[in-house]
C-alpha cells in the first residue's frame, strides 16, 4: 500500500511500515505525517490481519528528524513550533503508543531528532551496526520533543539523557546497546530479515494479550504499586476470558505448540 511518503507492506500477519522519502533521509514533513496516519488506519483495520508492526526507513537512513526545507522565514514572524507537535506529531505518537499489537523499530542508519523519538517508541528497538542516534534539537535552537524527554531518562537515566540532549553527540548503535537504549544490534545486511523473523514470531502469538502487555508497561511508569497491581488484575481477568488462554493451556497439557488466533 502506498501513502504519501510512506508505504505499508503486509507479509502474512506482519506489517512493514516504511518511511519513504529517501532523498532527504526520511526527514518528517506534514505530508509524511498525513501518510503515516492513513497507514495506521490500514494497520488497525481488522480485514488486513496485521498482528505485529515493524517500522523502518527507506534507503540509507531511518529518519533524520523534521524536514526543515522551506522553513526559512525572513518576514520577522515568529512561528509556533509547538503547534505542529500538538496537531500532527502527537496524534501519530499516541497511535503508536496505543497500538493493540507488538511494535518493532528497525533502525537502519541515523535516527536523529524526532526520528530518534520514533525509533524509541518500539517495544523492541533493533539496529543496524552502522546506525546511530542523535538528539539534534540543540543544533537548531530547539528543545527535544516527540516524547524523548519522557522516554530517555526512563531508559538510560537522567545523567545520560541530559548528556545526549545538551551535547548533541552521536550515539553509535553498539554504545546504545551497552546503555540499554536498544535491544539488539545486527550486521547491516541482516537487520530487516532479523526484524521480520522476530515480528513473525510475535505475530503468531496471543495478539490481544501482547497488546495488553504493552499497556501494562506503558502505564507502569506513572502508576503507584497499588495502581499497577489493580491494572494487572483487571487485564489478567480480560486475558483469562480469551480463547488464546484456553488454547495455551490445552497446548501445554497436550505438549504441543500453541496455535494462537490473536483473541
Amino acid at each position: 500500500m502506498e501513502f504519501e511518503r510512506v508505504k505499508l507492506d503486509i507479509e502474512g500477519s506482519v506489517g512493514i511500515l516504511t518511511l519513504n522519502h529517501p532523498e532527504v533521509m526520511n526527514a518528517v514533513s506534514p505530508e509524511m505525517l498525513g501518510g503515516l496516519m492513513k497507514a495506521m488506519d490500514a494497520v488497525e483495520d481488522p480485514k488486513n490481519g496485521i498482528r505485529c508492526l515493524v517500522m523502518t526507513g527507506e534507503g540509507r537512513g531511518f529518519c533524520t528528524g523534521a524536514n526543515l526545507q522551506g522553513r526559512g522565514d525572513n518576514s520577522g514572524a515568529r512561528p509556533d513550533a509547538g503547534l505542529a507537535l500538538e496537531t500532527m506529531y502527537h496524534p501519530f505518537l499516541r497511535r503508536l503508543r496505543n497500538l493493540p499489537m507488538p511494535f518493532l523499530t528497525a533502525v537502519n542508519g541515523p535516527a536523529a531528532g524526532v526520528g530518534m523519538s520514533f525509533a524509541l517508541m518500539g517495544d523492541l528497538v533493533l539496529c543496524a551496526r552502522s546506525s546511530y542516534f542523535l538528539q539534534a534539537f540543540r543544533r537548531i535552537g530547539l528543545v527535544p520533543d516527540g516524547g524523548s524527554t519522557w522516554i530517555l531518562p526512563r531508559l538510560v537515566g537522567k545523567a545520560r539523557a541530559m548528556e545526549l540532549s545538551l551535547l548533541g553527540e552521536k550515539l553509535p548503535a553498539e554504545t546504545a546497546l551497552q546503555w540499554g537504549l536498544v535491544n539488539r544490534v545486527y550486521d547491516d545486511e541482516k537487520l530487516i530479515s532479523e526484524a521480520k523473523a522476530l515480528a513473525a514470531d510475535l505475530a503468531s502469538g496471543p495478539t490481544k494479550t501482547l497488546g495488553m502487555i504493552r499497556q501494562l508497561y506503558w502505564e507502569s511508569t506513572d502508576n503507584t504499586y497499588e495502581e499497577q497491581l489493580n491494572l494487572e488484575r483487571q487485564l489478567q481477568r480480560t486475558a483469562g476470558y480469551g480463547e488464546d488462554f484456553k488454547e495455551g493451556v490445552r497446548a501445554f497439557l497436550e505438549k504441543r505448540p500453541a496455535q494462537f488466533k490473536g483473541n
